[in-house]
């Protein structure tokens, strides 16, 4: 007789939450590769359609894989329900447009991943639906946009790149006053540094990508929140648009769950130690991370944390240049815009990821010409620190 899952502990759950064993009995978790299933006979195929037999389909509704990989993560971060993705941005496009109409109102922090601001500021007018941006840092501006009604608030905290920390128990009271589901992208911190659900949270969502494959081999989402949400509300919306995540990428990320949480602690106990090692240079006009006593919400970030993060942000004095320079004299230090990667990766947010949002948004939003956004990886800290001393002398 098995044990009940919601009595392990996360370690336990990210190693063997949702496995179900074939009639071989593997140890791993299968991989099924297929697009679709048989039915012994046309009445079990009629009955499976209109619902009253429940059973795998096709590949773009559930599999079997893809199932497993839910249910773990489901686990890890004390959810009702998961449903997976082809990428982090199918996660975040099917989270918003699934439960938005045309007149409905969403209120968003101004600090975004990029590709997250286009769909608030580009595509969800386009269809009728009002947004309202907020400086994620100012109570005050929540508290105003919050005061008349809301049907989604959308936010990242830690923001990209400048790793700004928004009060979710704060900023998920005022969502519930006005009537909004609190939908918070938490790929930054990961469900090993950052729980949503549990500070009020209504729909938390992921990419994959970074820590939770962690690895750089493949793409991935995730959006989880109840049951009646991921089935009454997403579930149509991503049958019927397919972005579905494929059996084997699912295999894939459900080896990065078993390691996890060990890899993020490393990462995020290298960055701590990386920051301070910064902040002591004098070529970096300013270091953020939010495990540093200099960061803005270094006590919010404690609380509402497990850790700082895996992120540093700096900026070199000279703007462009001078970054630039730095970044082609790093000789183990990866050039490269992903993050939650094995290896430690650096990129230039004005030039890379943020670039289209212009000079004048970028301005607004704190990403100047001489940030970086370095993502640490699991190396020697020591010999990243080395690497970056030659560069900053450089």
């Amino acid at each position: 007789m098995k044990s009940d899952p919601t009595s392990w502990r996360p370690a336990t759950r990210a190693v063997r939450g949702g496995q179900e064993r074939s009639g071989f009995s593997e140890t791993s978790e299968a991989l099924y590769l297929t697009s679709g299933y048989v039915y012994g006979s046309a009445e079990e195929a009629a009955e499976s359609f209109d619902g009253t037999r429940h059973r795998y389909v096709y590949s773009r509704f559930a599999n079997p894989t893809v199932t497993t990989f839910e249910a773990r993560l489901a686990l890890i971060e004390g959810a009702e329900a998961c449903r997976a993705t082809a990428t982090g941005m199918a996660a975040v496009n099917a989270a918003l447009f699934s439960q938005l109409s045309a007149g409905d109102r969403v209120v968003s922090s101004r600090a975004l991943f990029s590709s997250c601001q286009y769909i608030l500021s580009e595509l969800l007018p386009r269809f009728g639906v009002t947004v309202d941006f907020v400086p994620a840092t100012d109570a005050a501006a929540w508290e105003r946009a919050l005061a008349t009604p809301a049907k989604v608030v959308f936010l990242e905290t830690p923001s990209n790149p400048t790793l700004e920390i928004v009060d979710l128990a704060a900023i998920s009271t005022l969502a519930h006053r006005a009537g909004a589901r609190l939908v918070v992208d938490n790929a930054l911190a990961s469900p090993a540094l950052q729980s949503p659900l549990a500070l009020g949270a209504d729909v938390v969502v992921y990419s994959a990508t970074k820590h939770i494959d962690g690895q750089g081999r493949c793409l991935g989402g995730a959006v989880l929140a109840d049951r009646a949400f991921c089935d009454e509300i997403l579930l149509p919306y991503m049958r019927h648009t397919g972005p579905a995540m494929s059996p084997f990428n699912a295999w894939v990320l459900l080896k990065g769950l078993e390691t996890l949480d060990l890899r993020v602690s490393r990462h995020a106990e290298s960055a701590l130690a990386l920051a301070r090692f910064l902040e002591s240079r004098p070529e970096v006009e300013r270091v953020i991370h939010p495990g540093l006593d200099s960061h803005p919400q270094h006590d919010l970030a404690m609380r509402q944390m497990r850790a700082g993060g895996t992120l540093v942000t700096f900026t070199v004095g000279g703007g462009r240049e001078r970054a630039f320079r730095l970044l082609n004299a790093l000789r183990l230090i990866d050039i490269s815009n992903n993050l939650g990667d094995a290896k430690t990766l650096i990129t230039h947010p004005a030039t890379t990821t943020h670039h289209r949002l212009g000079a004048e948004e970028r301005d607004r939003v704190g990403i100047g010409e001489g940030m970086l956004r370095l993502s640490v990886g699991l190396e020697d800290v020591r010999d990243l620190e080395d690497d970056l001393k030659r560069a900053l002398a450089a």
